[in-house]
């Protein structure tokens, strides 16, 4: 099999797929490769140079443009996908944007198998890795302090592959994140009480990218409104970490892609946003049911609004969030009156 270009393993394996025959969609295990749901590409195992970097995408569909970024830092090696909802579309989807030995996805679902000792290897062995959408919670509960956990953050920190994902695998990838458990905040009702039971906000406990152990990010941000509750986030990790964090938020199919040097551009078709705290502007009122007040004279919040393009716009210093170092965007302040988000444009 080794040297071998094949989809899914299919004339070998084919039973054990679906009826329709569709590789990149099979719901069962390949056999030997456990949490395996398709393979494109060439099984042998391939070492190619990488240079780190961290796309986080927003939702709502691909942004063609991170896919190939990511690809470019990957040196055409094999490219894992890891999901906890079965989600095999990916396989066909990367393979077609660019050169690389293979697309592989993980369906790891349980804890057993993110604790087994060759999905570990298949994800350390990965020259790119893409973490998909879906409920973060589930990665959260069965991934945490698991070998799958060590080996994605062997992959940032120390082999320093391209690491992305999208939606629910965008949020984890922050070291600060929200963990979503019971259903999504949404902004009016978090704004009016920050210490609503669907706010849960996780401190540096599960993934170590490069340069964002003091963010976290929200997606799908401007189609689901999710401004609000992404300030709530901070406004209790202020209250309750005593940590001062920034935020990062693309909307759907846009994608902040950070280089190894911690500069980032956003790639896709929409905005994205990033956001700074003052540790001389705290919150004034942050408790349970009652609205949140955030003011500070209308400039609570300082924030960069980057237009999205396709081959990637802007510039960001995600490393230190200097403000004199940010190009291709708008200023923004932001702020909290009684439960309700204002804004306005930096003069």
């Amino acid at each position: 099999m080794n040297g071998v270009r094949i989809l899914g393993l299919i004339g070998i394996i084919a039973p054990y797929f679906s009826s329709c025959g569709d590789a990149a969609n099979a719901s069962e295990n390949i056999p030997g490769r456990p949490a395996s749901i398709g393979i494109v590409g060439d099984t042998a195992d391939v070492v190619k140079p990488v240079t780190g970097g961290v796309a986080l995408i927003g939702g709502g569909g691909n942004v063609d443009g991170a896919f190939k970024w990511m690809i470019a830092r990957s040196g055409g090696g094999d490219v894992v996908v890891l999901t906890a909802s079965n989600n095999g579309g990916y396989n066909v989807d990367i393979d077609s944007l660019g050169e690389v030995n293979s697309v592989e996805t993980l369906n790891i679902t349980s804890r057993e198998l993110a604790d087994n000792d060759t999905v570990a290897q298949i994800i350390r062995n990965a020259e790119m890795l893409f973490i998909a959408g879906g409920d973060q919670s589930r990665y959260m509960n069965n991934w945490r302090g698991t070998k799958t956990a060590a080996a994605i953050n062997y992959l940032l920190t120390e082999k320093k592959a391209p690491v992305g994902g999208t939606s629910a695998g965008c949020a984890v990838l922050s070291g600060l994140y929200y963990s979503g458990e019971g259903g999504s905040a949404v902004s009016d009702s978090v704004l009016a009480n920050p210490y609503d039971t669907l706010v849960k906000v996780y401190n540096n406990d599960f993934l170590q990218a490069p340069y964002l152990s003091r963010v976290i990010s929200d997606q799908h941000y401007m189609k689901r409104g999710r401004q609000g509750r992404h300030v709530t986030f901070m406004s209790r990790i202020i209250t309750d970490y005593g940590i001062f964090p920034v935020g990062i938020a693309p909307d759907e199919k846009t994608a902040v892609c950070i280089d190894e040097n911690g500069i980032a551009k956003v790639f896709g078709v929409s905005k994205a946003y990033f956001i700074l705290t003052d540790s001389l502007k705290k919150p004034e009122l942050c408790v349970k049911g009652q609205p949140l007040q955030w003011n500070c004279n209308g400039e609570a919040l300082k924030v960069y609004e980057i237009p999205a393009s396709a081959t990637g716009n802007g510039s960001f210093r995600v490393s230190d969030f200097d403000t004199a170092a940010a190009s291709g965007g708008t200023w923004y302040w932001w702020w909290v009156d009684n439960g309700v988000l204002k804004t306005k444009q930096v003069p």
